[in-house]
């Protein structure tokens, strides 16, 4: 049985393996826990996400509670880009609205590194934000988990 500290799929990883690794943490995100999110991360995790440094596993929890406080209705769909022994590189898009009811479209890329342990050491994240009307939206699932029938990026041509 894995401990506290143990996240399966460990490195190196294979193409199945990476690919669950993606979907465990899109799961993870679409959860939108941030005290279960942040158990995915080492104790000094490091993160750089937009302008913003993430120092520690308790630093990546306040971040998330702040993300998730702004960034109403959040779904999520990521895509493993590339992997190697411990990286893997993910593309991936969400949709979130504002406050105000103003919907966007956030793109981006991600490079993880991950300890033994299969805990997220290192997480490097480019974001772009795109306003679109309510009606442009492709994520309608209900909150939670993407439905495994769910069309993913590619499939949506995104």
């Amino acid at each position: 049985m894995p401990s506290a500290e143990t996240r399966p799929p460990l490195p190196p990883f294979t193409r199945e393996s990476a690919t669950l690794k993606v979907r465990l943490a899109e799961d993870g995100w679409n959860s939108r826990d941030p005290a279960k999110v942040a158990l995915a991360y080492t104790p000094d995790t490091q993160w750089r996400n937009r302008a913003e440094f993430v120092t520690s596993r308790a630093e990546a929890q306040a971040f998330l509670e702040r993300k998730w406080n702004k960034e109403l209705e959040y779904r999520l769909i990521k895509e493993l880009w590339a992997f190697t022994d411990n990286r893997i590189a993910v593309r991936y898009a969400y949709e979130w609205h504002d406050d105000s009811g103003n919907w966007f479209r956030s793109y981006g890329n991600e490079n993880w590194e991950f300890a033994e342990n299969g805990l997220m050491a290192h997480r490097f994240a480019c974001i772009n934000d795109l306003p679109i009307q309510a009606s442009e939206r492709k994520f309608r699932w209900p909150l939670g988990r993407r439905p495994d029938e769910h069309p993913g990026l590619s499939q949506l041509g995104l």
